[in-house]
């Protein structure tokens, strides 16, 4: 069942569109802390998102800006600003349609059904797969998992980026500064604890899937790829 993710603060509005989406078969959950968007859209993992513009604390724009650092679903924007200029923000701050209040049920429908035959149906671009796969650990960068064995989990983007130039440079060590140019366009910006954050939770992704001591920290160069050990404890 595919998962849609209505961000809307008009409570009114989000029940009727949850009640009607559930009613076409798909799964549909309601934002209600509008101060954590993300930590919703994570434990969720939508296929598409509803998304208002005018939002308390920070508008439609910023979170679909925080949405696109972690995935490619679609967004649709749903606001009653009618301008030109709006329509034009949402999908240059990565948005793929926008639907105007007031608005009819199935009009709504009808585009969330289009945008997901594009992204995921019979229009989506039919390309190969890319899997990245060394000692029996597997990477799916598209669709953001990982899994090893019988065990799979979920990634963000950064997350998936580090561990695929991990396992690219495998078993040689993945250098700070290839790093950070492959998370980040610009490393003046970027705190000096920001990858060391970044790397601590994929560090317990690779828990999550079974590897212990995945990644070995090398002093003074970077960080390497180490599975012997999960492998040592299997035979």
């Amino acid at each position: 069942m595919q998962r849609i993710l209505i961000i809307e603060d008009d409570p009114k509005i989000a029940e009727h569109l949850q009640s009607y989406i559930n009613k076409y078969g798909y799964e549909a959950n309601v934002v209600i802390d509008f101060e954590h968007v993300m930590k919703d859209f994570q434990a969720f993992n939508p296929d598409l998102v509803l998304l208002d513009i005018n939002l308390p604390s920070f508008d439609g724009y910023y979170w679909c800006r925080q949405i696109r650092k972690e995935s490619i679903c679609p967004v649709i924007f749903i606001s009653a600003r009618v301008g030109e200029m709006d329509q034009v923000m949402a999908l240059e701050n990565g948005g793929d349609d926008f639907i105007t209040k007031p608005f009819h049920p199935e009009i709504v429908m009808a585009k969330i059904r289009s945008q997901l035959r594009r992204a995921y149906g019979e229009y989506a671009a039919h390309v190969e797969e890319r899997v990245l796969e060394t000692e029996g650990l597997k990477l799916y960068p598209e669709r953001l998992e990982l899994s090893f064995h019988e065990e799979t989990v979920t990634l963000t983007k950064k997350e998936s980026d580090i561990i695929e130039s991990l396992i690219e440079r495998y078993p040689r060590v993945a250098g700070r500064e290839d790093l950070l140019e492959k998370l980040w366009d610009d490393q003046m910006y970027v705190d000096e604890n920001t990858l060391n954050v970044n790397i601590t939770r994929v560090r317990k992704k690779f828990e999550a899937v079974g590897i212990k001591g995945a990644v070995e920290t090398v002093r003074g160069a970077g960080y390497r790829l180490n599975i012997s050990w999960t492998k040592a404890e299997q035979q």
